[in-house]
């Protein structure tokens, strides 16, 4: 499985970047410009994310996202575990928006 530090998926250009956790966790943190696909739904919504890129998944720690970009890979996606999650990204100092914002 791939796997990408916060800090180099911040870099990358026009990143496609998938959150996986439930809305009252997005609630508290999440990343700006992020596509909401909760882990729950993935197999349901499986038509919403892109064959033609890299897709990098996140979720708090990095669990969900390790599980979800498995899945996707299963079904020929190009994805990447964004490692330590939102909580990494939020420890990098990367930016986050907080609350309900």
């Amino acid at each position: 499985m791939q796997s990408s530090s916060p800090a180099e998926v911040h870099a990358a250009a026009d990143a496609y970047l998938i959150d996986v956790r439930e809305a009252q966790e997005l609630a508290q943190a999440r990343v700006e410009g992020a596509h909401h696909l909760p882990l729950g739904e993935l197999v349901a919504r499986l038509d919403e994310v892109p064959r033609d890129r890299t897709v990098y998944v996140m979720c708090h720690v990095g669990g969900r996202s390790a599980q979800a970009v498995q899945y996707l890979e299963q079904q020929g996606i190009d994805a990447v575990n964004v490692e330590g999650g939102i909580l990494a990204w939020y420890q990098s100092g990367l930016p986050v928006v907080l609350g309900e914002g």
